[in-house]
């Protein structure tokens, strides 16, 4: 037995970026990934049980203990109606994050289907029908991605008025051209490969091919895409909320009580200043995870 085979490999690897990885699988998680990933798991007890962590009411108003500073009774001190802030803060999670959710599932299928319907268009329809539809709706596209997606977001609620509903639907269509662009893009190229063509030459279907080629390979990148932009996502309903075109008070969303603690930042900088910190935490830490499993899917596939 040679020397060799007595040195056991490492089951790790150092990775371009300096991270540890398993050999031959998915990057290990860093301790940066860990630390966001706990935070994550935190803000979903937030949503989930938020009284869990909380007993106060998060509308209940108490005019004589209002704009009280952070203290053992009120962790984060009161509003200017006396409300408490931490409990705010926690029922507000559901809000913010299930309304970015929402948003990012409406951009996902809406992008897919436009994604898909472009790309399909020239592979599967002949002569002059499939272009035109090709080009008509790539042109829908390219209109909507010359929008900033705030700018987007804030037209179609102009149109649609204010309220949580609206407010998802709006972030939903502005993020469509990310997920159209990139469907569109892997769709044309999955359609020219060979085994595509190969499956069409045995006879199977054109619907059979699209089931069971086409769309597994061109929808390999929208989960990573999602998962990163349920954080933009966020930010946007935190954005639109605080101009007031989401939620109204005195629903407990991030962006309500920015909007609600920015005229006392003077006098009570903890009425903004904690939802601002928990919006930024749950944005970065959503990124930190989504951008791990996005590295992770381009060793998958590379």
């Amino acid at each position: 037995m040679s020397v060799t085979n007595l040195v056991r490999r490492p089951k790790v690897e150092i990775s371009a970026d300096g991270g540890l990885k398993p050999r031959g699988g998915r990057p290990a998680p860093t301790p940066t990934v860990i630390a966001a990933a706990a935070v994550l798991a935190l803000i979903a007890l937030f949503v989930v049980w938020p009284g869990l962590f909380t007993g106060w009411d998060p509308i209940r108003s108490d005019v004589a203990n209002s704009l009280r500073g952070p203290s053992g009774e009120h962790w984060f001190g009161t509003d200017r109606l006396g409300r408490d802030v931490y409990s705010r803060v926690v029922h507000g999670a559901r809000y913010s994050i299930l309304i970015g959710i929402a948003a990012t599932a409406i951009g996902v299928v809406g992008g897919t289907i436009l994604g898909i319907g472009a790309g399909l268009s020239g592979a599967f329809l002949r002569g002059a029908v499939g272009r035109l539809l090709d080009e008509a709706l790539t042109r829908v596209i390219d209109v909507f991605s010359s929008l900033p997606a705030i700018l987007l977001a804030m037209l179609v609620v102009t149109f649609t008025g204010p309220g949580i509903g609206n407010i998802a639907i709006a972030i939903g269509i502005a993020g469509m051209p990310l997920y159209a662009r990139v469907v569109r893009s892997q769709t044309m190229i999955v359609t020219r490969t060979d085994y595509v063509a190969h499956s069409a030459v045995y006879g199977r279907s054109r619907a059979a091919v699209l089931i069971e080629h086409v769309l597994p390979n061109a929808l390999t990148a929208v989960p990573v895409l999602a998962a990163i932009d349920i954080g933009t996502s966020i930010l946007a309903v935190s954005g639109l909320s605080f101009l007031g075109l989401g939620p109204q008070p005195p629903t407990p969303e991030w962006g309500v009580m920015l909007s609600e603690g920015r005229d006392i930042l003077r006098i009570a900088p903890w009425a903004g200043l904690f939802p601002g910190l928990f919006i930024t935490v749950t944005v970065i830490a959503v990124t930190i995870v989504g951008r791990w499993f996005q590295h992770a899917a381009d060793r998958r596939f590379s």
